[in-house]
């Protein structure tokens, strides 16, 4: 890839999904209450994002509950597709480090690490056997907890399972949604730690975050997401003080965000 190509590119993105309006969830339902008219109303989520990331770039993204920054991400990393526009990614697609995504909850930790490595392209019983012992050192988890089915673990034992496994290698590019937010205080250290190793190692990150002292800690830029539009894209001070606004609230310690 030439080096200047950037590792995403967002052009004219717009993003729309169905929503029930009537409470049709059976055969029965749609029969009796909507016969004449649609069950289905199509609600914009995201409308005509553009932006491109480069490499080595660590990017916040912040808005307010329900703006669309998860969609975005879930754009990105391919696993909702557009209405309209085009997202051009250069590199190995990695599964989204979020609650929820990636990991196989009937599977066991181990079966979950193999498919992460495999998808890696890096699935061989030498690599598995090193990054396994990698994993379950980072994440703290015993044999046993990774024998278990991904079911039973709590959610701080997903995000220690989904975190370590995302970044036993180095992936070129790390899309993360608020995933660190359930670790306790020591797992979280080691993840900005293991984070601030990866950038500075060229890793590309993109960062979903409700707190600002997180994504000033972490990223140069910022993405603010507001009535399913970009309204702020540039450095990170400026999106956490457009972030800030919507909430009409004046940070402290002279933090303006401008």
């Amino acid at each position: 890839m030439n080096p200047n190509t950037p590792i995403i590119q967002l052009r004219n993105v717009n993003i729309s999904y169905l929503q029930n309006r009537h409470g049709v969830f059976s055969l029965k339902d749609f029969v009796i209450k909507a016969s004449r008219l649609s069950p289905f109303v199509r609600r914009t989520v995201l409308e005509d994002i553009s932006f491109k990331i480069d490499k080595g770039e660590a990017v916040g993204i912040l808005g307010r509950n329900g703006c669309g920054k998860s969609t975005l991400l879930r754009t990105i990393s391919g696993i909702i597709k557009p209405d309209k526009g085009e997202v051009v990614v250069n590199t190995r697609l990695l599964p989204l480090l979020a609650l929820g995504v990636g990991i196989e909850l009937e599977l066991t930790g181990m079966e979950n690490i193999r498919i992460m490595m495999a998808l890696t392209g890096q699935y061989s019983r030498a690599t598995i056997k090193k990054y396994t012992e990698s994993i379950r050192d980072f994440s703290g988890l015993s044999e046993e907890q990774l024998q278990m089915p991904a079911k039973m673990y709590s959610t701080g034992m997903l995000a220690r399972l989904a975190f370590s496994t995302a970044t036993a290698t180095q992936p070129e590019l790390l899309l993360v949604d608020e995933v660190l937010a359930v670790g306790d205080k020591g797992f979280q250290e080691k993840c900005y730690e293991r984070i601030q190793e990866l950038r500075s190692s060229g890793t590309t990150l993109v960062f979903v975050s409700h707190s600002p002292d997180e994504l000033r800690s972490i990223c140069s830029r910022g993405i603010c997401l507001d009535d399913k539009r970009m309204i702020f894209d540039g450095p990170i001070d400026g999106a956490i003080g457009s972030y800030l606004n919507l909430f009409h609230y004046t940070p402290r310690h002279g933090h303006t965000g401008e």
